[in-house]
């Protein structure tokens, strides 16, 4: 049958999962860091996934597909709130974003060394978050950034003595802000006497947001300067 039907572009997905958690039928879910429609009959065409997309990438179109499935949805609906085991397609179209996944870290206490001195904070210069920066600032002059995501900080345990010290440090989280960093990110760049950038990303897809943000920023400055991606993983080690 001819219906509306939500369309996801796929290059413009930021990967953050926002409409996945938005859809409530459970018909988008991200696969590969990028947002798909992956149950048609679950798309009511009522769009509640369509605000909650701060890359603007969801719209509606009018195309052949299934009708909308109600009593599959309501059925999916009540397997999921009596926690019962998933089957291979269950698996295959579960929604919600990886990045809000629940996850509990076993830390050996015995195991971990006491510090042998008291941490000093490397923050060179405030504000940091990427929203609050100014375009332009005396302490750009020469500097070496470190585009970071939020959650790194926390993360990562050496994240001032390994990261930070040295750097001009811009925090955000794409996900939670719902803004596209590269316009004020372009700007510092190109404005500025900015010598290298590291970009400090999680391993989540919402943290691909970040990432693609300061390399389109890279791109169009204008500048060829050094950088470079670094990778936590959710238990605090850096992947390769």
């Amino acid at each position: 049958m001819i219906r509306k039907i939500i369309h996801i572009d796929e290059e413009k997905c930021s990967g953050c999962g926002l409409c996945a958690e938005a859809c409530h039928e459970g018909a988008i879910e991200m696969v590969n860091g990028k947002a798909k429609l992956v149950r048609e009959d679950f798309c009511d065409g009522f769009g509640d996934c369509l605000p909650s997309c701060p890359a603007g990438a969801i719209t509606f179109e009018e195309r052949e597909a299934p009708a909308y499935d109600e009593a599959a949805v309501k059925a999916s609906k009540e397997k999921a709130a009596e926690g019962k085991p998933m089957n291979e397609q269950d698996h295959e179209h579960k929604s919600g974003c990886p990045g809000s996944a629940v996850a509990q870290f076993e830390r050996c206490a015995e195991r971990e060394a006491a510090p042998t001195a008291k941490p000093v904070s490397r923050l060179a210069q405030w504000p940091c978050q990427i929203k609050l920066l100014p375009a332009q600032a005396p302490f750009f002059d020469g500097a070496k950034l470190l585009i970071a995501a939020d959650c790194t900080a926390y993360a990562y345990a050496n994240m001032h003595e390994e990261f930070m010290k040295g750097k001009v440090t811009l925090i955000g989280c794409p996900k939670l802000d719902a803004v596209d960093y590269s316009e004020k990110l372009t700007a510092i760049i190109r404005d500025n006497d900015i010598k290298s950038v590291t970009i400090l990303r999680m391993e989540v897809p919402c943290c691909g947001g970040l990432q693609r943000a300061a390399e389109t920023a890279l791109k169009n400055s204008g500048k060829f300067l050094p950088w470079q991606v670094v990778t936590i993983s959710r238990d605090g080690r850096i992947l390769e």
